[in-house]
């Protein structure tokens, strides 16, 4: 029960993701590295978060994510595009200096698999065993009372995504932590914008009023 946005591309759909906003307010409508385009429009939870004062780290596995990166909103970035062992064991390091009150990980190649085999294909299949293998590690290395939200930017069918969807719009949404109900299913309809929401409520911190995302 878990959507993202209509135009289900990367670089839109994290947009929402990490502002809570929908596209018409962030303006992402591209998905490439493209600076000379600018930022993003609006606040993202990386800018509320430095705002308060908490530290903020982003470890990446596109370029193109630099569209997300204010200047003075992110105190870590690393970008390390390929494979996702150099991404897990930065991630790692992070988590166990625990130098950090927000930290977004990306691992990029289940994507890129379903790009070049197709979107549950053997070979993506393979690739999602694999990175839940990786995360287990990075799970393993966080602090205690960490809160982690497990989700995504978009489905995908055959070789691609992009459209509106059902199989390209449906993601996964989890969330675990110290103050998280286990074994509970959510009845209603989750929105990617609601991450944003969710994720700042954790650390004490709200989205701008006039954001779309609200609290799970």
């Amino acid at each position: 029960r878990a959507y993202t946005i209509p135009l289900s591309l990367t670089l839109p759909s994290h947009s929402s993701m990490l502002s809570g906003y929908d596209l018409e307010y962030h303006g992402v409508d591209w998905n490439g590295p493209y600076p000379e385009r600018g930022f993003i429009r609006v606040p993202t939870i990386f800018n509320v978060a430095r705002a308060a004062g908490q530290r903020t780290v982003m470890v990446m596995g596109k370029e193109k994510f630099i569209t997300l990166m204010q200047p003075g909103s992110l105190d870590e970035v690393h970008e390390l595009a390929g494979e996702e062992e150099a991404i897990t064991e930065q991630a790692i390091f992070v988590a166990r200096k625990g130098n950090f009150d927000l930290m977004f990980v990306h691992f990029p190649n289940p994507d890129l698999t379903g790009h070049l085999f197709g979107w549950m294909s053997p070979q993506y299949l393979e690739r999602v065993s694999r990175i839940d293998e990786h995360f287990a590690s990075l799970l393993a290395a966080l602090p205690p009372d960490s809160t982690v939200i497990v989700t995504a930017d978009h489905g995908g069918s055959d070789f691609s995504h992009g459209s509106e969807s059902e199989v390209d719009r449906h993601i996964p949404w989890i969330i675990a932590g110290p103050r998280i109900k286990q074994a509970f299913t959510f009845e209603r309809e989750i929105l990617t914008t609601d991450t944003a929401a969710t994720a700042l409520h954790l650390l004490g911190l709200t989205l701008p009023p006039d954001a779309q995302g609200r609290v799970v």
